[in-house]
């Protein structure tokens, strides 16, 4: 009976360890459907951050974020760190903003998990129904 009780709780365990948002997510294009590039999900004091550590799309690698403001204008997309600041609130991280490189614009950000390998990020104004939703799969 232990040994059962044991190898269900490790088990519980380990998925409840494998449901979260660190790690490399390719992102599809909400419009077009094509993979565009790889963001790393990392935590930095309690916050969680999203980098373009590649970009899928050959002509576009060496584009800067001309429309971006402030810090972020001109540098490399490459690199770019495009979600600052969010914080976990039960199952959804929320708080934060992403950055779209492709207009330099800034929005609120809230990004929950779908399954343990599919991410829901959605980019909004004000209120989250003013938005849009784009789904990225966790590479392996």
């Amino acid at each position: 009976m232990k040994t059962y009780l044991i190898l269900g709780f490790l088990l519980i365990s380990q998925s409840s360890f494998s449901q979260t948002i660190l790690g490399k997510w390719t992102t599809i294009d909400d419009e077009t459907g094509n993979k565009k590039a790889v963001v790393e999900v990392f935590e930095e004091q309690g916050k969680f951050f999203g980098k373009i550590i590649e970009i899928l799309e050959p002509e576009k690698r060496k584009q800067k974020c001309t429309k971006c403001e402030g810090a972020d204008k001109d540098k490399p997309i490459l690199g770019l760190t495009i979600i600052k600041g969010l914080t976990k609130n039960g199952t959804s991280y929320e708080g934060g903003a992403i950055t779209d490189p492709k207009n330099g614009k800034t929005y609120r950000c809230k990004i929950s998990l779908e399954g343990k390998d599919k991410l829901i990020v959605r980019g909004y104004l004000g209120i989250s129904l003013f938005g849009r939703s784009q789904t990225w799969i966790r590479q392996k």
